[in-house]
């Protein structure tokens, strides 16, 4: 196996943001005095989980579209891509926690690596097997 040590690093920097996330939801479950297993109730409770559960969305297609696109165009933009939707998911969190309409920039910005990994990837394949 080829070392891909960027696309490594970038997806240990997307499990530390996604850890951030865990805790803070942990931490607003316990500020807001919801317990578990309830997740609606209140407001600024909700707008953290709402970040958890986006996140996760997006991190189930980010990891394997950074590998393959590490494997297949280049482990420097596998890493970029991750980089990219890391910045992208503080955006996100940050913004959602204070107003969720104002969440519409850090959701570009960690989308847009994902689509660009998927199409990169798809092309990389097709040619290769012409």
């Amino acid at each position: 196996m080829h070392a891909l040590p960027l696309t490594s690093l970038a997806t240990l920097i997307a499990a530390a943001v996604y850890t951030w996330i865990l805790v803070n939801v942990g931490r607003a479950r316990t500020r807001t005095g919801v317990d578990a297993p309830a997740v609606t109730g209140n407001a600024e409770f909700e707008r953290y989980y709402r970040v958890q559960m986006n996140t996760v969305e997006q991190i189930v297609m980010l990891i394997p579209l950074a590998w393959l696109c590490a494997a297949w165009v280049g482990d420097l933009w596998g890493a970029l891509g991750g980089l990219t939707w890391s910045v992208g998911r503080i955006v996100y969190a940050k913004a959602y926690y204070l107003d969720p309409k104002k969440r519409g920039p850090g959701f570009g910005i960690s989308a847009l690596p994902i689509v660009a990994m998927l199409l990169a990837t798809l092309i990389a394949v097709l040619r290769s097997l012409l």
